[in-house]
């Protein structure tokens, strides 16, 4: 069975039970072409890089599913275009390192940085794993020489000065 995810931006200007509504019609357009979800994220409200029909904001859903083929891609993506309810969405066919790392994600495993952790890796240059500053940071260079000029070129005869 192949692994696929499809990822969509909902219209933020919708009620919420028209936007549960949209992810579920999805689900179950899925389901009733043979597919096994394997995981539904509703990831949120989140800030649009550029604007979108707008918008400067969407509602993200990603929904993992298996399929035997790949005929319900463009089934699929076909209802995604009609739908106006739908900003953007990406379909995605995962290979096996994808696939470990959504199950890596979902266990707990992968999580994301704070962003205290960040600022703390910025403003001290430290790593967050050890804790130590950087050798770069930390030792103070020596004030800078000037190299020494190169030798001046050896005078080159001319035929008035040979003859």
């Amino acid at each position: 069975m192949n692994q696929y995810e499809v990822t969509f931006i909902v219209d933020p200007v919708l009620s919420d039970a028209e936007i549960k509504q949209t992810s579920e019609n999805y689900v179950d357009l899925l389901k009733t072409e043979g597919c096994q979800i394997v995981h539904v994220d509703e990831m949120g409200l989140r800030q649009l890089a550029y604007p979108i029909k707008k918008r400067n904001s969407g509602i993200y859903y990603c929904i993992e599913f298996q399929s035997d083929s790949g005929v319900i891609i463009s089934r699929l993506e076909l209802a995604l275009r009609r739908d106006e309810r739908i900003m953007r969405f990406l379909t995605v066919a995962l290979d096996k390192f994808g696939i470990k790392y959504n199950e890596d994600k979902r266990n707990g495993l992968i999580k994301k940085r704070d962003k205290t952790e960040k600022k703390a890796e910025k403003s001290y240059g430290s790593s967050p794993a050890t804790g130590k500053q950087d050798d770069v940071k930390a030792t103070k260079s020596a004030p800078a020489t000037p190299a020494p000029a190169p030798a001046a070129p050896a005078p080159v005869a001319t035929k008035e000065e040979e003859e």
